[in-house]
């Protein structure tokens, strides 16, 4: 397939988008989405030789970021040459971080949105990261793959479909990696129960359930703060805005592009009631905040069927109050386990008949290597330690030369829920298809990475 058949292919991914939208909604679900249509030549995944040392050029230094890059200051071989951002400070801020580490002072970019344009192109890096607002993440990638560089980015790594096809291209034609950073697939329980799930504790897998379920009004309502590009995504899309934090680890443990593939989902919203009723108590209902309008349903439910049978229930609610949690539930034909609100498991023939039992006696047995073998580093990092652990195994693939263990197909599949979810409740509930962008490499069953050991 030319360049021309890949830009042909976008601009109709893109009309049938709009046509989803309400424009020309078509048969949208059985032609725009199918993989047949979208199908080309199997291509070979990016292979990189192993580097002495990961120069990084960091774009989006906020919250999450410089929580990235106060990891990768940890961890050796990785130096941090660049640092962008469109607020000043926030640069200088972490350049002093890398000072005081150690390192050489990073060149700063901070003059407007595009400059990371300019940090990409610098000949002395290896390694783009990002952690900006969602819309900037394909356009940093883009523009690093482009640049000779690997791309990292915060979740998701695209909002359409025609975005997760950019990355996938540019990164088989440049042979640059595209990784999204997931890091609940390197939360302890998560890997416990992939632990299990690949040593057969559940016999064979039938379903599954999964979510983000954050209550965000708060940071949605902050005026101050960094959320406000959230509250403007909930203002003009539907569906299930953020996937990834539960649908990863679970696509771990179905063999997702490695082995098997979604297939198709149904998606259905609630009405829209929480971010509104929350601005008229917070601010009052004649304030300005009161006045805004949301679209995004307060709970999104995708059903999730797979090429090999299984079923998969994702939930995204982030405009109610409730304890947060990702719903985590693995089930097969041996066994059930769940991790919200406190871990439980049942395993027929060892767990007591009709009963659930904490999972406190399976840890030291099922124990995943990675934690047994980075946990005492992790110590201190965010969210429990996995965000440090998903950094490491980053750097530490980039020095081997080894594949990561998420790459840019898992990048795609994941984040193409968002736009298929929002195009499904669009239509009623219509069941829509999932692009294959593999072109048919996921029925071939290879390595997850994950479940390697390397060696501190």
């Amino acid at each position: 397939m030319d360049i021309q058949d890949h830009i042909n292919r976008r601009d109709f991914i893109r009309k049938s988008t709009l046509a989803g939208a309400g424009i020309a909604l078509g048969s949208l679900s059985a032609v725009a989405c199918s993989p047949q249509l979208l199908k080309g030549p199997v291509r070979p995944a990016p292979v990189a030789k192993p580097l002495d040392k990961v120069r990084i050029g960091y774009v989006g230094v906020g919250g999450m970021g410089t929580a990235h890059v106060r990891n990768l200051l940890k961890i050796k071989g990785a130096e941090i040459r660049a640092v962008c951002d469109i607020v000043g400070s926030k640069v200088t801020r972490v350049q002093d971080m890398v000072v005081k580490a150690g390192q050489a002072k990073p060149e700063g970019y901070s003059n407007g949105e595009q400059d990371f344009r300019r940090l990409c192109r610098r000949d002395d890096l290896d390694l783009v990261y990002t952690a900006t607002p969602w819309e900037w993440h394909v356009p940093v990638c883009v523009e690093a793959m482009n640049s000779g560089k690997h791309a990292a980015t915060e979740v998701p790594g695209a909002m359409t479909i025609d975005e997760c096809w950019q990355l996938v291209e540019i990164s088989e034609n440049t042979g640059k990696y595209c990784i999204m950073m997931e890091n609940c697939n390197y939360d302890d329980v998560e890997m416990l129960i992939l632990n299990m799930v690949k040593k057969g504790v559940f016999g064979d897998l039938l379903h599954a359930e999964c979510g983000y379920l954050h209550d965000l009004r708060g940071v949605k309502h902050d005026l101050q703060g960094e959320g406000l590009w959230r509250r403007a995504h909930s203002m003009k899309r539907n569906g299930d805005l953020y996937p990834t934090h539960g649908l990863g680890p679970i696509a771990q443990c179905l063999d997702i592009n490695r082995g098997n593939a979604f297939d198709y989902l149904v998606a259905f919203g609630t009405k829209s009631k929480g971010l509104h009723r929350y601005a008229v108590e917070k601010f009052g209902p004649e304030s300005a905040q009161a006045k805004e309008e949301f679209v995004l349903s307060d709970v999104v439910t995708t059903v999730i069927r797979t090429m090999n049978g299984e079923t998969i229930v994702l939930t995204h609610d982030t405009s109610s109050p409730r304890p947060y949690s990702r719903n985590i539930l693995v089930q097969g034909t041996k066994g059930i386990v769940r991790k919200y609100p406190d871990p439980k498991i049942y395993i027929e023939g060892r767990s007591k008949d009709d009963d659930w039992e904490s999972m406190d006696g399976y840890v030291k047995e099922f124990k995943h290597p990675v934690w047994a073998e980075l946990e005492e580093q992790s110590k201190g990092a965010g969210h429990g330690g996995m965000d440090f652990i998903e950094d490491y195994r980053l750097i530490d693939a980039l020095l081997r030369g080894i594949e990561p263990d998420m790459d840019v197909y898992d990048a795609a599949m994941l984040s193409a829920v968002t736009e298929l979810s929002g195009l499904s409740i669009a239509r009623n509930g219509e069941p829509m298809k999932f692009p294959d962008f593999t072109r048919g490499m996921w029925k071939n069953p290879r390595k997850l990475r994950v479940m390697e050991v390397r060696g501190v």
